[in-house]
């Protein structure tokens, strides 16, 4: 486990290499590396997240003008498509692996992304609260570093602020659903929508 893409210093050389993806309805072409999550292809799960968030349900507004958190930001999918989408909008990109920040640096660097914001966990100020938070989680890490990762960043959404995560069902999204509704009670918990296997999960805070 300490040598997977969780890890602060993953092991093996740094070899980046380039791919192309669709963030934000157009190709871009983004460089990846071995000891990061998914480096081959944008993965299903964040595709899946992506046509949720890209198809609101009727009646839902979606965030405000605030802050974006992606949590647990790989080499930067998720954030770089929140700040091609809002450019106007500060996003952060946060993950423990070094290399993955050093990823989204340069892949914000080759999209001309000046509202991104790379960060360790700890890097990020005590008091900066959140309008949205969008993450493919590291469910992979184990139920109880899971909860504590959600119950360190989900108290940060501001009121009225939404978070979407998304999770594979056979990797236990609906005992997570379940659990973010018992676990913040100040927070509406429900399914924004499913595909392929998946779950987004949306917890908005009153």
């Amino acid at each position: 486990m300490t040598q997977h893409y969780f890890s602060e210093t993953p092991a093996g050389d740094y070899r980046p290499r380039e791919i192309e993806v669709v963030l934000a309805g157009a190709p871009r072409t983004v460089v990846t590396a071995g000891g990061v999550f998914s480096p081959e292809h944008l993965d299903r799960g964040t595709e899946v997240l992506f046509r949720v968030l890209s198809a609101p349900e009727p009646g839902e507004t979606g965030g405000s003008a605030g802050p974006i958190l992606d949590l647990g930001c790989g080499w930067g999918p998720i954030a770089l498509a929140a700040a091609l989408e809002s450019p106007g909008r500060e996003v952060w990109a946060v993950d423990v692996n070094e290399r993955s920040r050093e990823l989204t640096r340069e892949n914000a660097r080759r999209l001309g992304l000046e509202n991104v914001r790379v960060a360790s966990p700890d890097e990020v100020p005590e008091d900066l609260r959140f309008a949205e938070i969008r993450s493919n989680p590291p469910i992979r890490v184990g139920k109880e570093a899971l909860h504590g990762i959600l119950g360190l960043w989900l108290p940060r959404l501001v009121p009225g602020g939404t978070a979407h995560l998304v999770v594979a069902k056979h990797l236990g999204a609906d005992s997570l659903q379940r659990w973010i509704a018992t676990e913040f009670p100040d927070l509406d918990v429900d399914r924004a929508g499913r595909h392929k296997g998946f779950h987004v999960i949306r917890a908005t805070r009153r």
